[in-house]
């Protein structure tokens, strides 16, 4: 089975497509909702850090403190986060197991242990293997990196729990369903999960919002 990417305007649209040949519900969430957007970022050790530290963390918190992490060492290299002092980190915003993850991440690309360069010409499982081979990099991590970096069109972030409450509400689920029954649910959408992903987080966010009006009038 061939491994897409989604680089583009154009590779999401293709993306879309196909997944709504496999299954036709997610046109009424892209109704509901309006088609995903491309989300980007970039790759390489930046992209890698960028998403360690929005782990746990809200879109302004995380955006916060990668502005002062990425504003303290320019250029934002292995080498300069290996000898930064932890003490300077933690007062960046870094927890301790954050600080401990990057230095690791570090010290795995400079030793050549992870080819961050070549994750883009692998599948998406093989890929994953390989960051979450590195101490610090959980399967959350590697998953985000791979769909929103490196733009692999299979990248299934089963353990994010806004993707899980979204398939409870896009799917009338009794319950949300934990990362290890998103992994089924997600298979017939292979080899474009990402995109069903993207779907998801769209209609989850469009949830939320027609939700917070409702809360403050009752």
């Amino acid at each position: 089975m061939p491994d897409h990417r989604i680089h583009t305007e154009a590779d999401l649209e293709r993306g879309i497509d196909a997944l709504l040949a496999v299954d036709p519900r997610f046109a009424a969430l892209i109704a509901k909702a309006g088609r995903p957007p491309l989300r980007r970022r970039s790759d390489g050790f930046a992209g890698l850090a960028s998403t360690v530290v929005s782990q746990q963390l809200s879109t302004a918190s995380a955006g916060a403190i990668w502005g002062r992490l990425s504003a303290a060492f320019e250029p934002f290299e292995p080498a300069a986060i290996i000898g930064a002092r932890k003490e300077r980190l933690a007062r960046i915003g870094l927890s301790a197991p954050k600080i401990r993850a990057l230095k690791e991440i570090a010290r795995a690309i400079v030793r050549g242990d992870l080819a961050l360069a070549t994750l883009g010409d692998i599948d998406a499982e093989a890929a994953h293997a390989a960051l979450t081979a590195v101490h610090g990099i959980g399967p959350w991590t590697a998953d985000i990196y791979l769909l929103t970096c490196l733009g692999h069109a299979d990248a299934w972030p089963a353990g994010d729990l806004a993707l899980q409450e979204a398939a409870r509400l896009a799917f009338g689920l009794r319950a949300r369903p934990t990362a290890k029954e998103m992994i089924p649910l997600a298979e017939p959408w292979r080899p474009w999960r990402a995109v069903a992903a993207r779907v998801l987080w769209t209609y989850y966010r469009t949830r939320v919002r027609e939700a917070k009006p409702a809360a403050r009038r009752t």
